[in-house]
């Protein structure tokens, strides 16, 4: 909806054409009908970019093998599509020689923190245009009502007056009572994943393949990105794994509720951390730890297109280099449980059991001691 009264309303503030931009990172929306919708309410041009790929290998993958998951939880749905949507749109204002750039962004909001530094890093000398900074509607049931007056049809969904942003990664819900962590959620609220309760009674067992860092494939089969991701979501949706419910602290430091679905995103998640388990060593897994936090919060704060994150990238890209192998999982009723990994480069070695009196004798174990500096000693006292 923002979009659709957005467009009206630049053109009658600012006596402009308008050009929009629909990017298609796999968003739940019917993208067919959003050209003639967008010429109706007044677009000269739409440009429907198709990023889902793109968006997979060139921003998800590198998510995945940094381990980032935002204060523990939350993993980075909205704010990783962020820098690919601003900058696509950057490059058709540019090709198309505008003079501005507009989002529908909250104000004080942070994607329009995310949007604005992406816009100042590549195209500082164009003007922000931000109508949640300059319109007096304050809030949803606002926006249904300017909607209304200027008789643009909005759909049901649109009407109702907590919203949602999605992508093939996730899904975000906000607006109304669920901007406040004391209410219980909507029953019907969640659109990927099941309610544990209605999920099927037998368990679905999944296994996931990566290849240095990057999952390749489902049961043994090679499968693309895209449906990859697809299959995940689908597999893990219909037995209620992947929602989170958390109070996180925005980019301006006010705490705000965060209400996600990340089905495929957390099978994924859980399973490349699994096989991190067999392949790196203590320190290398206590580092990568410590960054991954600095990494999440530089995707959290729209600091994508930095030096920072790049070197951090060749870190990642580093420690990810044994990541291959298969996880199998049990996904039951909103649970999942991890019931094996297998990895070629597995650091782990069956017969390196705990020293005790039947070890002793063993190579390794007298190794060990002496490194240790427990070798035996024994002084006789005269």
């Amino acid at each position: 909806m923002g979009t659709s009264i957005i467009i009206p309303w630049v053109k009658e503030n600012y006596g402009c054409d308008v050009i929009a931009v629909v990017a298609n990172v796999g968003q739940d929306e019917e993208l067919n009908s959003l050209e003639e919708k967008a010429l109706k309410t007044g677009a000269s041009k739409v440009f429907i970019e198709d990023l889902r790929s793109e968006f997979v290998t060139d921003y998800l993958w590198p998510l995945i093998k940094s381990g980032s998951r935002y204060e523990g939880t939350y993993l980075l749905g909205s704010a990783i599509s962020r820098p690919l949507i601003a900058r696509r749109q950057i490059q058709i204002a540019q090709r198309e020689n505008a003079d501005a750039l507009v989002h529908g962004c909250i104000s004080g909001s942070n994607d329009e923190i995310r949007f604005e530094r992406v816009y100042k890093s590549f195209a500082p000398q164009l003007k922000v245009i931000a109508p949640w900074r300059e319109w007096d509607l304050k809030s949803r049931r606002d926006a249904v009502a300017f909607a209304a007056a200027h008789q643009i049809p909005v759909t049901t969904a649109e009407a109702v007056i907590y919203s949602h942003d999605s992508n093939i990664w996730h899904m975000s819900y906000e607006g109304g009572i669920l901007d406040d962590p004391s209410e219980t959620l909507p029953q019907d609220l969640f659109e990927r994943t099941l309610d544990p309760s209605d999920c099927p009674d037998g368990d679905s067992e999944i296994t996931i393949d990566f290849e240095k860092g990057i999952p390749v494939g489902l049961n043994g089969q090679s499968i693309r990105p895209v449906q990859l991701i697809e299959d995940l979501n689908e597999i893990a949706g219909t037995n209620g794994v992947g929602r989170v419910d958390m109070v996180e602290d925005g980019i301006n430091g006010m705490k705000t509720r965060g209400i996600y679905e990340t089905p495929g995103g957390t099978l994924i998640t859980a399973a490349h951390r699994e096989l991190e388990s067999l392949v790196l060593d203590r320190q290398t897994r206590q580092q990568k730890e410590i960054l991954s936090i600095q990494y999440a919060q530089l995707v959290y704060e729209g600091c994508w297109f930095t030096p920072l994150r790049e070197a951090l990238d060749a870190f990642f890209e580093k420690t990810n280099e044994a990541v291959t192998g298969s996880v199998t999982m049990s996904l039951y009723k909103g649970n999942l449980t991890v019931k094996s990994r297998n990895s070629p480069k597995s650091l782990y070695r069956a017969d390196n059991g705990p020293a005790g009196p039947e070890n002793n004798n063993r190579p390794d174990t007298q190794e060990l001691n002496k490194f240790l500096g427990l070798s035996s000693v024994v002084r006789i006292r005269r």
